[in-house]
């Protein structure tokens, strides 16, 4: 047996051959080896937010990031104490662990030469590696899924029981304290400020060591052979095979490695095999589904993507006490990633159609109801509020707002192409009145872009265009429109109407 599968079989506790018995984990080394470990770390983002996920990355993991030239992932090191808060960041879809990247891969003249050295390829990655930082990852979402379930029941627990004796509230108090350093550790997606040390759980995961219940943590993935699959992600039009073949030739050649099980739906482990003209880079999935799944319960017809509202409202660089208003929040997306990560910020979603506001409202019910059940405890809210109005006569201030962030109306599910010409003028103006001259600025999503520059060539004087982001949503191409509010101040056409002469 090789040195790259002895060490794979540590770590996964898993019985490759199946004439020995596995390897027990416990080793002094092993603890040591784990606090110091390195990986490299990928993610896809929305394609456009390349950058904005990239400054994320370096902003609160202080990490050097590298943008791929294969649109929508990022790539970045990591020591895997710091793997809890990766799956924190806000801007990131799916996250998977590089095994081995080639950056100029040599691709044999036929299919079946190319095909063949994909199978040779198997048995020569690194894998050790990669396989404990995908089993540490398993064993978190597995704590955290359990951690979950006793919140939930000890939640109805409570509205069943009411107050209780005195001799159970101090049971409870017991219970809650000696589960007090877990619930920091364990609560890795909902909680971005992480401050506990995340190696102390990698060591307790590579050393076996038993948990609360008095199970060990190998017990968990000893027993069974895992189920794996692999996904091939091809982009390039000189290669001679397709992205099926691929990824049938190279998982059996995993298989007859690892000895694991295929399955395509019940899968324990997912390979990645991705190409982008040249560069080919093997790695392990991380995530079953894309962490863009937070916030929203209810959903409509144009529901926004949650990181894709995260990197429309970082472009925006709110300060404290701003006022972010979304004067067409659908299911409430934005207001609520902004509330959630911008909380020292006042935020307003705001919509004409009374069902998409009640989508929004409930949507903010079950972000709080969630958070009291993690917590425990009553909360104290968040700082947003959902409201009906007219998109062209806003209940608002003039110069009251600072940032305007919002979807607007593509003219496909929503609206029409033809009422649009209309409507992004009227829009535009009405956003001039309410966003303070000098400072105001607002992050605009649209797809009808010709509509959208017609409107914006007559509002020169009160909207400067800084910057623009070509975006991929739902296979339409869209773009992320920032801009500026000038500091001249807003004029009400009726106002410059009464300055004019009378046409007689």
């Amino acid at each position: 047996m090789s040195d790259t599968q002895e060490a794979t079989r540590e770590c996964l506790g898993m019985n490759l051959d199946g004439n020995k018995e596995p390897v027990s984990l416990v080793e002094s080394g092993v603890r040591s080896e784990s606090e110091h470990l390195q990986v490299t770390i990928g993610a896809t983002v929305p394609t456009g937010f390349e950058q904005t996920a990239a400054g994320e990355v370096r902003e609160k993991l202080k990490s050097a990031c590298r943008i791929s030239k294969d649109r929508g992932k990022i790539y970045f090191d990591i020591a895997v104490e710091s793997l809890a808060q990766v799956h924190c960041l806000r801007s990131v879809d799916n996250l998977f662990v590089v095994v081995q990247e080639f950056k100029d891969y040599q691709f044999k003249d036929t299919k079946e030469e190319v095909l063949r050295d994909f199978e040779e390829l198997a048995g020569k990655l690194p894998w050790s590696d990669p396989l404990k930082v995908w089993q540490i990852n398993t064993t978190f979402k597995k704590k955290k899924a359990k951690r979950r379930k006793a919140n939930q029941s000890a939640g109805k627990e409570k509205a069943d029981c009411g107050q209780g004796d005195k001799a159970d509230e101090k049971d409870g108090k017991k219970k809650h304290a000696s589960s007090t350093s877990d619930s920091h550790i364990l609560d890795y997606y909902e909680n971005p400020a992480i401050k506990e040390e995340i190696s102390t759980l990698v060591g307790d995961v590579l050393s076996s060591c038993k948990d609360e219940t008095g199970q060990s943590l190998r017990e968990e993935t000893e027993p069974q052979v895992q189920k794996f699959r692999v996904t091939c992600n091809r982009a390039g039009e000189k290669h001679c095979f397709t992205s099926n073949e691929a990824a049938r030739d190279f998982g059996g050649a995993i298989q007859e490695y690892f000895k694991w099980k295929a399955d395509m739906t019940n899968f324990d482990v997912e390979v990645l095999l991705n190409i982008h003209d040249n560069e080919v880079i093997v790695a392990i999935a991380l995530t079953e589904e894309s962490l863009h799944r937070r916030n929203i319960t209810h959903f409509g017809p144009t529901t926004l993507r949650s990181t894709l509202a995260y990197g429309m409202l970082r472009l925006c660089e709110p300060k404290p006490t701003d006022v972010i208003v979304d004067p067409m929040c659908g299911t409430g997306a934005i207001p609520i990633e902004g509330a959630t990560e911008w909380s020292h910020c006042y935020h307003i979603a705001g919509d004409n159609n009374p069902l998409a506001v009640n989508r929004a409202a409930n949507n903010i019910s079950s972000l709080l109801t969630k958070s009291q059940i993690k917590d425990g405890k009553t909360s104290w809210g968040l700082p947003i509020d959902a409201v009906q109005w007219d998109i062209c006569n806003l209940p608002l201030r003039t110069a009251s707002v600072d940032i305007i962030v919002t979807d607007m109306p593509f003219g496909k599910r929503m609206g029409s192409k033809k009422r649009n010409w209309n409507l992004y003028p009227a829009c535009l103006r009405e956003m001039s009145r309410v966003c303070r001259p000098g400072t105001g600025r607002a992050v605009l999503l649209t797809q009808d872009k010709k509509c959208f520059t017609k409107a914006l060539s007559g509002m020169g004087h009160v909207w400067r265009k800084v910057h623009v982001v070509w975006v991929n949503i739902g296979g339409l191409h869209a773009a992320v429109y920032l801009l500026k509010r000038t500091a001249q101040a807003f004029v009400h056409p009726s106002d410059q109407d009464e300055g004019r002469d009378p046409p007689w």
